[in-house]
């Protein structure tokens, strides 16, 4: 391996450790599978510059919110998927949400840990929600949204439960982004103090 191609090797293997996550999760936060990510690391294919500098980019800010314990978007979905109940789910969401409104407005790049694409909160309707958040909250902030962000509406409607409100009344408290994805939820529901 000639001496650039073990360099970009040694910063790969240096991006995964930072990140904290696993080869695949990793590589999944990349757009990319575990397979093809290995071939990087071992230097048999070569990465693009853009896919290079964007692994470090990314790594670097997983590693940062992490220090700070900041909710990524990897880590909402997880915490999504592993909470106990849909109202704790609703709240693992809106603080990720939160979170990641608190680094688009530091305006220091530590919103790339949301560049990160999650795995499946094992829920069709909150993966395009949280999505659908992630994509409105940096284009709220002046950004491009991250490429996984961008998603097809959801095939079927989905109308979560409300305590107070029946279904007509949510659809029509509906912000218009959520309803072009298909999903309806009051405003008022994704308010936080």
């Amino acid at each position: 391996m000639d001496k650039d191609s073990r360099a970009v090797s040694e910063r790969l293997n240096r991006a995964l450790a930072e990140s904290g996550l696993s080869q695949a999760a990793f590589a999944a936060a990349l757009g990319t599978s575990a397979s093809r990510f290995s071939t990087y690391r071992s230097g048999r294919t070569k990465p693009t510059a853009q896919f290079f500098l964007r692994a470090g980019r990314i790594a670097h800010a997983l590693h940062a919110a992490r220090e700070y314990r900041i909710m990524t978007a990897p880590a909402t979905a997880l915490a999504i998927r592993e909470a106990s109940d849909e109202d704790w789910a609703w709240r693992m969401l809106l603080q990720g949400r939160d979170h990641l409104r608190l680094l688009l407005h530091r305006h220091d790049g530590s919103e790339a840990a949301w560049e990160a694409a999650p795995t499946t909160t094992g829920h069709a309707g909150f993966d395009t929600l949280l999505a659908v958040l992630t994509a409105h909250e940096f284009k709220a902030a002046g950004e491009d949204p991250p490429e996984w962000s961008k998603v097809k509406a959801l095939s079927d409607p989905w109308v979560p439960e409300h305590p107070f409100l029946e279904r007509d009344e949510i659809i029509e408290q509906t912000p218009d982004y959520l309803a072009r994805a298909n999903i309806f939820v009051p405003a008022r529901d994704l308010v936080t103090a």
